[in-house]
């Protein structure tokens, strides 16, 4: 049923992200862990819907299993986004859910990135990116590099963005049956939390690691086997602090052939890489 009063409506995408490598660099005072890392979008992701309202109303018309609505990342940046701008406005919101929770690709970060770009645009707030980002940071250290929407070196605890202009590849990402949590993994005694910094020019030149896969693999037999599996065909990496593991390939066929090859268990997609987030490539239109 349509309960909004202004029918202005908007269906963006909130696309994945891949970490290409992700190094602990150090730990803070307060706990974060600093690091650089290098992200960049796929063509696939979860989609949102919006229809303004005038009555103020957030409505999230979407249920994510374990996650209350007011703690759902996507109401809380709506929230945020019409504290910022002061606007009378409302939205009804519905979520198509493609991509895992636990997965490393950033789902949920996206999903608030994508409702601050869409709501800005759909409440005619006004709001430039650097203020976006700066709500976003406020939500999760991964928020800032989706508003922003290009591929970027990140340091700091990753919300330190430099653009970078990378090949753009076609990637088969896995999705082994496991959701990681973040905060077990950065909280793991056998975590590495000292690895030397690198410039953009050294992980160019010889590529970098994952610090985070030696303990997700030690904990989780999924991912592990998976990993063994995925390194026959391609050098397997993963993303974040996982569960989610990626190859690269020249060419849509090359990706499709190995996907062809994984037990049909196992839940997969193709993607192209993209320097330019697939909401920011539809935006500018």
């Amino acid at each position: 049923m349509n309960t909004t009063v202004n029918s202005a409506e908007l269906s963006l995408p909130a696309p994945a992200k891949l970490n290409l490598f992700l190094h602990i660099t150090g730990r803070r005072a307060d706990g974060y862990h600093t690091l650089q890392t290098l992200f960049q979008f796929v063509d696939h992701g979860d989609t949102l819907h919006f229809s303004t309202r005038s009555d103020g109303q957030i409505n999230l018309h979407s249920e994510l299993a374990g996650v209350a609505a007011e703690d759902n990342l996507i109401v809380r940046a709506a929230r945020l986004l019409q504290q910022a701008a002061g606007t009378q406005l409302g939205a009804d919101i519905q979520l198509d859910k493609r991509l895992p929770m636990g997965g490393g690709l950033g789902g949920g970060s996206s999903d608030a990135a994508t409702t601050l770009v869409g709501l800005n645009h759909l409440w005619q707030t006004g709001l430039n990116e650097d203020q976006l980002a700066e709500i976003g940071i406020t939500l999760g250290a991964d928020v800032p590099v989706f508003v922003r929407g290009k591929a970027a070196w990140a340091e700091g605890v990753g919300e330190q963005l430099t653009p970078v202009e990378l090949d753009e590849p076609w990637y088969l990402v896995v999705i082994p049956t496991c959701s990681v949590s973040t905060a077990e993994i950065f909280s793991d005694q056998r975590l590495t939390r000292d690895t030397p910094p690198i410039t953009l020019a050294a992980f160019r030149e010889h590529g970098g690691r994952n610090d985070c896969l030696p303990v997700v693999a030690a904990r989780y037999s999924e991912i592990r086997n998976t990993l063994i599996l995925l390194n026959n065909y391609c050098e397997a990496k993963m993303t974040g602090t996982g569960s989610c593991l990626f190859g690269a390939f020249p060419n849509e066929r090359e990706a499709d052939k190995v996907r062809a090859r994984l037990p049909a268990t196992l839940r997969s997609f193709v993607a192209k890489g993209c320097n330019v987030s697939p909401l920011h490539q539809l935006i500018s239109k």
